[in-house]
């Protein structure tokens, strides 16, 4: 368990008053204003409701720059084909005996070829190079039709980990490459994946981006379009829960790493509250706020309160306890002293 939890069930402990082992907060305005100085309680209402309405938000645009894929840009460790037509033997990269190796982009981006010498590749459009290779060797041969192509993608890879099935080195060719692809190619998402939450770290700045966002809502943005040096995580989903105890039909944990549920919703899904012995004004959320702890009230006694209820979305770390009715803590004490009070008497009698 959590410090945080630790210190939130603490926390509801003290304002509680646990003396008999059951919850005794306070369901009446005028008990709880002994409370203020320790928590917040604030009365759940039509008038308020609004202000804890769904928190998840809907799609989402991702922070990411939008990269427009545009002609495959040369870099070093490219190997670049240059044909020179009626010239195959210049095809030929100088000590080498394989045709299909062709011209390797050195370090400082540049490639060497016979009669005019070093060429800037890098950072150039296969056809800005073919068209500078062609204005140069015009000076050797009349009209010379070059013809330039990559062989060899080397300069350009994104890398994809965290939970995807084969994290990836992935090499950025001349089409676009986008986050649904690259995912796909490391495997796709694992079953612990967060969808929700993918980085993208380019440039030095992680983005986060909402990959469901574009699989369920359709948001194009959200699968953008990759680059050299990107670095992609998936991360595993995060422990998301809320805690429903006291007088409801199965206290247990809630899972809201999936979706947005709401306090209705909750008590429905474990049960409901026990009728007979829960005390129908005392549903409470406990919730740390900004370090204080904030003690939010619903009021099922009224008609409209689980409708109300349908409209405040629960948060992680969120404890939802339903406190047990004044007139079952009574019959709960009395049956605890009943059977002391009779065996009393029997050994009075004896004697």
């Amino acid at each position: 368990m959590s410090k945080s939890l630790v210190l939130l069930f603490v926390a509801i402990g003290l304002v509680a008053g646990c003396s008999d082992a059951s919850m005794k907060f306070p369901v009446t305005e005028a008990d709880q204003s002994a409370l203020k100085d320790k928590v917040e309680i604030v009365r759940l209402s039509a008038e308020n409701i609004g202000t804890f309405g769904q928190r998840r938000s809907g799609a989402v645009a991702t922070s990411l720059p939008a990269h427009v894929a545009g002609e495959y840009r040369i870099g070093a460790g490219d190997v670049i084909s240059i044909f020179l037509f009626d010239h195959p033997e210049l095809a030929i990269p100088s000590g080498t005996d394989t045709p299909d190796t062709g011209f390797l982009v050195q370090n400082d981006g540049s490639l060497t070829f016979p009669f005019i010498g070093s060429v800037k590749a890098e950072g150039r459009t296969v056809e800005q190079l073919r068209a500078e290779m062609a204005q140069r060797l015009v000076k050797f041969f009349p009209d010379p039709q070059v013809d330039v192509r990559i062989v060899g993608f080397n300069s350009q890879r994104v890398v994809v980990g965290g939970e995807v099935v084969h994290p990836e080195t992935l090499t950025v060719r001349t089409t676009p490459l986008t986050l649904l692809e690259a995912v796909n190619a490391a495997g796709g998402l694992t079953d612990k994946a967060d969808a929700h939450a993918i980085t993208v770290r380019r440039s030095g700045v992680n983005h986060s981006v909402d990959l469901d966002a574009f699989l369920s809502a359709g948001l194009s943005s959200n699968n953008p379009v990759l680059k050299g040096g990107d670095v992609v995580s998936v991360p595993a989903k995060r422990l998301r829960e809320a805690y429903v105890l006291g007088e409801i039909g199965k206290p247990a944990t809630i899972d809201l790493s999936e979706d947005a549920i709401t306090l209705t919703q909750a008590i429905t899904r474990q049960g409901g509250i026990n009728e007979e012995r829960a005390d129908a004004r005392g549903i409470f959320v406990f919730r740390d706020v900004a370090g204080k702890m904030t003690v939010y009230q619903l009021d099922t006694s009224l008609p409209t309160a689980l409708l109300l209820g349908t409209r405040f979305t629960l948060e992680p770390m969120d404890v939802i306890y339903v406190t047990k009715s004044p007139l079952q803590r009574w019959n709960d004490t009395m049956s605890r002293l009943l059977p002391s009070v009779t065996a009393a008497n029997a050994a009075q009698g004896l004697n």
